[in-house]
């Protein structure tokens, strides 16, 4: 799928007559889609799973990117350790911002990080990644209680409220904890619309693209919540 000088090969970018290795830039960043992103993490998330990884040059992408950056996504997840977001999309360095948080949750220091990835950088994408046998949220179903962490875990509670669940609501029940995740992560992006109207009217205009996934720490897949 050919886009100016930017052509999507198996879900990477390549510009013509330029290594692999190399990070991107501008002008391959800007004629990129909102949709194109999404789909080149989706085919990243592909190979990591199969194990067909592109090789990364990680020191040519680090001096191709030292006088700038121009990243194509922004990318809200879990600081779980298991759920390293650029890595499981097979992502290189300077192709995406990556704002970690436990609980994947979207707070004012947050949604401004968002705001300067986008409005000021040029991201066209902002994806919230939730993932399952998330300990924030077996944290907020059992109501821990613990220092700083405790106002961090209210805010992920409404997503309990939120979610239908039929069987057995315990943070030991993995079914009811990814079901809590997966409200979360739409909570966050609710959160995302109506806490920030920079991202809201870019998302209008067709500028970005907000939306939501969730990891599965067993199998590797990231399945894109609609």
């Amino acid at each position: 799928m050919g886009v100016g000088a930017v052509t999507l090969v198996a879900g990477t970018w390549f510009g013509v007559g330029q290594a692999e290795a190399a990070a991107l830039t501008q002008a391959q960043r800007d004629a990129l889609t909102p949709d194109q992103i999404i789909e080149m993490m989706k085919k990243g998330n592909e190979r990591f799973r199969s194990g067909k990884m592109k090789a990364q040059d990680f020191l040519a992408q680090k001096r191709a990117s030292a006088a700038g950056q121009y990243p194509a996504a922004a990318i809200l997840s879990c600081i779980d350790s298991r759920a390293p977001a650029e890595i499981i999309l097979d992502m290189g360095i300077g192709d995406t911002f990556n704002a970690r948080v436990a609980g994947n949750i979207a707070n004012q220091d947050m949604l401004g990080s968002l705001e300067f990835a986008c409005a000021v950088e040029g991201a066209k994408v902002v994806l919230v990644m939730g993932h399952t046998a998330c300990g924030a949220i077996k944290g907020a179903i059992d109501n821990v209680q613990l220092g700083n962490l405790t106002g961090l875990l209210d805010t992920i509670k409404p997503a309990i409220a939120a979610t239908q669940y039929a069987g057995e609501r315990s943070s030991k029940n993995a079914g009811f904890v990814e079901a809590v995740a997966r409200s979360n992560v739409r909570l966050a992006i609710d959160t995302i619309r109506s806490g920030s109207p920079t991202l809201a009217d870019l998302e209008k205009t067709g500028k970005i693209k907000i939306v939501g996934s969730m990891y599965n720490l067993s199998n590797g897949e990231v399945t894109f919540l609609t």
